[in-house]
């Protein structure tokens, strides 16, 4: 249990290191990414980008 809340926290961290990088390449921005605006507060929901994200580091490590 312990180790996968270690797994999380540590791609939770990496995640939102390459969040920049991220969105000037386009992620984020896609068809099935959600942002919106309620009680002032902005919630974005990257659906599509973590699909997309999870089916190519999928495909690399099946590579690997």
């Amino acid at each position: 249990m312990l180790r996968w809340l270690i797994v999380v926290f540590l791609a939770l961290v990496l995640i939102n290191g390459l969040s920049p990088l991220l969105q000037r390449l386009g992620l984020g921005r896609l068809p099935g990414d959600f942002k919106f605006r309620v009680f002032g507060r902005d919630w974005f929901i990257p659906l599509a980008s973590t699909v997309l994200l999870s089916f190519v580091l999928s495909l690399i490590v099946k590579w690997i």
